[in-house]
């Protein structure tokens, strides 16, 4: 299948076996090509919607202040996809327009990126690749046009000098590369082709979150960052907000 955005309509292969989306995520009437149907952003996920009146979330966690910059303390914006790029994410430009892409390396990753993508009014297509992997790409356009400007210098990825890690920029990096380690590690998967100074300027933003970890060189199996302690986990749990409905237990960040 055809990954332009342009519009083309070339057979669809069968869906990643996740699908179709979890019943929690109530589909709507219209449908992306793949034949997966489109999430309504709203039911995404128990901490995908905005913040809750008076600063509390639902369910479990009512009444608990919410935490400054986590994922539940503001609406979903295009700037969010930051997070993407800080993991393993990809820009493209292409005249006026750009477009991001990310490899992930299981379904319940792609109807998660899907549908965080369509709570901010993206379009998104994916396909399968070598080694039981999935490319999921938005289509070309201009409103991700400043993104790919800020993190491109000719063909390099780098982070901008304001670059910072907000609650909902890590869910988007975890939800496409986030690797539970037990019993207290996390794994935050970098881009194989970005340079040491890039993952090295990412470190900084992630220490700045209060989430310092341990650079992990492709020899040792990375390029990721590993966040370790029990805290820091804590931290990590608070700031990306409840696992997505897709999520498999255990993939996904829990406090303490």
């Amino acid at each position: 299948m055809s990954l332009s955005g342009l519009g083309d309509t070339g057979k669809a292969p069968p869906p990643p076996a996740l699908f179709p989306a979890p019943e929690s995520d109530t589909p709507t009437s219209g449908r992306r090509r793949g034949g997966a149907p489109r999430s309504d952003p709203a039911q995404s996920g128990p901490a995908q919607s905005g913040p809750v009146p008076n600063g509390s979330r639902q369910g479990d966690d009512a009444g608990r202040q919410l935490v400054f910059f986590g994922a539940d303390a503001a609406e979903p914006t295009v700037a969010d996809l930051a997070g993407l790029l800080a993991g393993p994410g990809e820009a493209v430009r292409m005249g006026g327009t750009a477009r991001l892409s990310v490899q992930v390396d299981a379904a319940w990753r792609v109807h998660v990126l899907v549908a965080e993508l369509a709570s901010r009014g993206l379009a998104a297509s994916w396909e399968p690749t070598e080694g039981a992997r999935h490319a999921v790409r938005t289509s070309y356009t201009r409103v991700l046009k400043p993104l790919a400007v800020a993190w491109l210098h000719g063909s390099t990825k780098r982070p901008p000098a304001a670059f910072h890690l907000t609650g909902r920029r890590l869910r988007l990096w975890l939800a496409a590369a986030g690797t539970p380690e037990p019993p207290d590690s996390f794994l935050l998967r970098l881009g194989d082709d970005d340079d040491q100074e890039c993952w090295e300027s990412i470190g900084v933003a992630l220490a700045a979150a209060g989430l310092a970890g341990a650079l992990l060189g492709p020899g040792d199996g990375g390029p990721a960052y590993r966040i370790t302690g029990r805290r820091r986990l804590a931290r990590l749990a608070e700031l990306v907000g409840g696992a997505p409905a897709a999520a498999p237990t255990g993939a996904w960040p829990t406090g303490p």
